[in-house]
């Protein structure tokens, strides 16, 4: 990796990990956060359903905003917002607000969320291509992910460990400060490289553009789509996953006010995903294909909840949720790394933020029927159902990986067998 290289890789890694540790104060808490507030757990899960229908929502607009003015701008708007709309939550809990305040609140964090998604990745992908970056994705994505972790491990501990200390509003706060921090940081290193907006002075017109540009370059590229297609059911489900995972854990530990505990579940994912991120470029080199590690990550995902919805023991379930977290965060680098050799320069932020909608669509069904799930029969039923959903994924997977696209087996192990073996 060249000086230009190294200079945005280590930017990018600034932004992952400010972000993150903005983000990660409230991780372990949101749900408990939520049920303080006088909320039911299907009132909690629609809340968050409600934040994934905001991403839904503004997944285009704002990918017109990402690609026609530019992916530099989108971070800037995205610290602001997902600041005010952080207060605003804080506001809610103070007053004990009713449901549909929560729900407006929380579609205002998703708007916050979709200035990020995909705008980020594709501000990476082509300033390192700008820069003479040759290398896999995979790794540079991996590292991503690592500090992703590192920082999440921090934010999610403190946030647990401070509103044990203080109460559960404070780590909404230290998020908006965090939040505010990240604009000034972003403002000052991150320029658009490599890519050169194209402004539009019509708005509608430019986004049903951009919506037109997803659905070509996306649902209309086979092996794009079926990839797509795949998302709502295993992010739709992992979002519930983390989420209910709090109150599960306090329910096995036998102490509901031990919010530490909860900052200990989302600190384990978090250690996952650092191991997961370290992981992938290595998984990578073991198999010719890089649907083979998605395919396999899904069917081990979906088995682990299912164990995982059967077990009473707090220790083991903390086992089996590293285990969860570990397969899913090795295999995310490599899903990054495939979409992003399948997609165009000039579209990148705009199928990327598609791709963060289809799974965002996945959350706003899954959410609320999973909360509803845990409220009739359990947290530990939810989980195995969600278990189930997540192998509905697998079949999208295969249907891509049957279309044989380059990017499928890009910066592949140099084969050492003979010509006769059959590729993982």
């Amino acid at each position: 990796m060249n000086a230009a290289a190294r200079k945005i890789q280590r930017i990018y890694l600034t932004l992952t990990l400010g972000n993150t540790l903005a983000a990660s104060f409230i991780w372990g808490i949101n749900t408990l956060f939520l049920l303080d507030a006088g909320l039911s757990n299907l009132e909690a899960f629609a809340a968050n359903a409600f934040f994934t229908a905001g991403m839904v929502l503004f997944e285009v607009p704002t990918g017109v905003v990402a690609d026609g003015w530019g992916r530099r701008v989108s971070f800037l708007l995205g610290t602001v917002t997902l600041a005010v709309s952080t207060y605003f939550y804080y506001l809610l809990w103070q007053f004990s607000a009713p449901f549909w305040w929560w729900a407006v609140a929380s579609v205002l964090l998703g708007l916050g969320f979709t200035f990020f998604s995909g705008a980020v990745e594709a501000w990476l992908v082509d300033a390192l291509r700008f820069s003479g970056y040759e290398g896999g994705m995979e790794t540079v994505l991996g590292r991503g992910q690592m500090v992703s972790g590192v920082a999440m491990l921090a934010g999610s501990v403190a946030g647990g460990v401070i509103a044990q200390a203080t109460n559960l509003g404070v780590p909404f706060l230290m998020r908006v400060g965090v939040l505010l921090a990240m604009f000034a940081v972003a403002f000052a290193l991150m320029r658009d490289v490599g890519f050169t907006p194209e402004r539009s002075t019509h708005p509608l017109q430019a986004t049903q553009a951009v919506l037109a540009a997803s659905i070509e370059n996306g649902l209309k590229n086979p092996p794009v789509r079926y990839v797509m297609l795949a998302a709502p059911f295993s992010a739709g489900v992992g979002i519930y996953v983390f989420y209910a995972l709090q109150p599960y854990l306090l329910n096995l530990f036998g102490d509901p006010h031990a919010y530490s505990v909860a900052g200990l579940a989302a600190a384990i994912v978090a250690g996952a995903q650092v191991l997961g991120g370290w992981m992938a470029p290595r998984v990578r080199r073991l198999v010719r294909r890089r649907t083979t590690v998605l395919i396999l990550s899904s069917i081990l995902d979906a088995v682990i909840l299912a164990v995982l919805g059967f077990t009473q023991a707090f220790w083991v379930a903390l086992v089996l949720l590293a285990l969860w977290a570990l397969v899913s965060s090795a295999g995310m680098p490599v899903r990054q790394a495939y979409l992003n050799d399948m997609i165009a320069s000039k579209q990148r932020a705009t199928v990327l933020s598609f791709d963060s909608l289809m799974g965002s669509s996945g959350g706003v069904v899954v959410q609320p029927l999973l909360g509803r799930a845990a409220d009739v029969y359990g947290y530990a039923a939810s989980l195995a159902i969600g278990g189930v959903i997540e192998l509905i994924a697998v079949p999208f997977l295969l249907a891509s990986r049957r279309q044989r696209h380059q990017a499928d087996q890009a910066n592949a192990p140099t084969s050492t067998t003979n010509t006769g073996s059959q590729p993982a």
